[in-house]
């Protein structure tokens, strides 16, 4: 082999790793796996020691290991092989906190990951149960809201902050007592073919992508309580940018794909490309910008949004007092949906409140700027869907002349029944610019007394190839203070 040929594959090697790697059996430290025995110290020391002695792999083979919070260290990889599962301890004093509770951390820390085909079981429903009674006892300090405990009290499954190449594939991530696995201001983040059943409790997301660079989150099957993807912005000086979402089935009591609360800094350059949303409380796509944050330059393409409260929700607030937010720049194509007569998470063990809804179905795509910050550039292309219909004017009737009677609602939680009764069945636009509609084909199944589109202060958008089939529809779009819309 040439000399020079040989020294590159020898630099490449030590580039990736290959050369200092190594596997450790977690039984060489004493781990054990009989589903009992605390390992949290063991663990740790395991850890430890092949952070100290050049990086490698904890490998954990079948068998059911015990532990409390760990703390996952530079150039580490844990690794669950087929039928290992890391079980979180039912104690909560065996649960350190830093800016959250969780079951394993990494914090400033390089080139980590848990990967195999085997599980990590939070056991989070029984572990908030035990935190519930240890603020009943007076052990614990908590704001008990709703008689449930807080989210900061109850352990995560996955809590990596400001961390660099980081590997999650594969495993099965279930049973988290609060959110399942957040990353916050992470680069160079994966989440592959990563199983997600968080259906257990509260407040559950699937994966939560806070102020990070470089993320893909890919070919995930995901079931959540709550939010099944969620980038999120905590800092005002940090944004998540070059996102990709792809792949993906979700199924949640709330949001399949979410941006925004919190939303103070921004969401840049975010791909959402051939995922599928299906059985879903809410909405399948919701982009909010209400905390004095940006989102721009987003695409949207080939969702699949079945069985849905609502395919697409676009909203500015400011819920910060004198900051304003922008959502500009999203390009939506090639989606499917329907918008059913039933609740779409009927039956699950933590449903989405009823009490949310109104009693008129909500329009499939709901876009609702302020006057102060309207929503600017969103083109919509080859979309079609089916609502359901069977809107009765009798039920909390928004009459078209009285469209001022919607309230603004600045500072109030985003969601896409916020607003309660819409006088659309299909397209519900307020406070807008520049949208481009094109290739749109709406079916509405039951006679319903609303017009499919209502513009209410819209300006400079046009309409072109609207297919709209409604038992007695007498006109496709209502307009009120609007200028420069075109209707080809």
């Amino acid at each position: 082999m040439n000399f020079k040929k040989y020294l590159l594959i020898i630099f490449i090697c030590l580039l990736t790793g290959t050369v200092s790697a190594k596997d450790y059996k977690a039984s060489l430290f004493g781990i054990i796996s009989d589903g009992v025995t605390l390992n949290t110290t063991s663990i740790q020391f395991a850890i430890d020691y092949i952070h100290e002695n050049g990086g490698g792999r904890l490998v954990f083979y079948v068998g059911r290991y015990v532990t409390g919070s760990i703390y996952l260290k530079s150039d580490v990889t844990i690794q669950l092989e087929e039928g290992a599962v890391l079980v979180g301890s039912l104690n909560p004093f065996d649960y350190d906190k830093k800016m959250f509770t969780a079951l394993i951390f990494a914090y400033d820390q390089k080139n980590i990951g848990i990967t195999g085909k085997g599980i990590i079981d939070g056991r989070g429903n029984e572990v908030a149960k035990n935190v519930v009674e240890n603020i009943e006892k007076g052990l614990l300090k908590d704001s008990y809201k709703n008689g449930r405990p807080s989210e900061g009290n109850r352990p995560m499954n996955i809590n990596f902050r400001n961390c660099e190449n980081v590997t999650i594939r594969r495993i099965t991530l279930r049973n988290s007592a609060s959110w399942n696995q957040t990353y916050d201001q992470c680069k160079n983040l994966v989440v592959d073919s990563v199983t997600v059943d968080n259906t257990y409790y509260w407040n559950e997301d699937g994966v939560d992508i806070v102020d990070c660079e470089n993320v893909k989150v890919t070919n995930c099957y995901i079931d959540a309580a709550d939010d099944g993807v969620c980038l999120k912005s905590h800092d005002a000086t940090k944004i998540c940018k070059n996102v990709l979402i792809s792949n993906n089935k979700i199924r949640t009591s709330a949001n399949g794909i979410k941006f925004g609360t919190a939303s103070r800094g921004g969401f840049e350059k975010v791909k959402i490309i051939n995922n599928i949303v299906f059985d879903t409380y809410r909405s399948a796509i919701a982009l909010e910008a209400v905390d004095g944050g940006y989102i721009n330059d987003i695409e949207i393409d080939s969702l699949q949004s079945i069985n849905t409260g609502n395919i697409i929700f676009l909203r500015t607030g400011e819920r910060v007092e004198g900051k304003k937010s922008r959502l500009e720049n999203v390009r939506i194509s090639n989606v499917t949906g329907d918008v059913p007569a039933t609740k779409p998470d009927a039956g699950y063990g933590y449903e989405g409140p009823i009490e949310d809804q109104p009693r008129n179905i909500s329009p499939a795509i709901i876009i609702v700027g302020m006057p102060d910050a309207l929503i600017s550039d969103v083109t919509f292309k080859n979309i079609s869907f089916t609502h359901a219909g069977g809107g009765r004017q009798e039920y909390a009737n928004v009459p078209l002349h009285k469209l001022n009677s919607i309230p603004e609602l600045p500072a109030q939680y985003p969601e896409f029944s916020m607003f309660k009764e819409l006088p659309a069945w299909a397209i519900f636009v307020r406070h807008a610019t520049k949208l481009q509609f094109s290739n749109l084909t709406m079916v509405c199944l039951r006679k319903d007394f609303r017009v499919p589109i209502v513009l209410d202060d819209v300006t400079n958008s046009t309409f072109s190839g609207l297919k709209i089939t409604q038992q007695g529809k007498k006109k496709d779009i209502f307009q009120n203070n609007t200028k420069g819309i075109t209707i080809k």
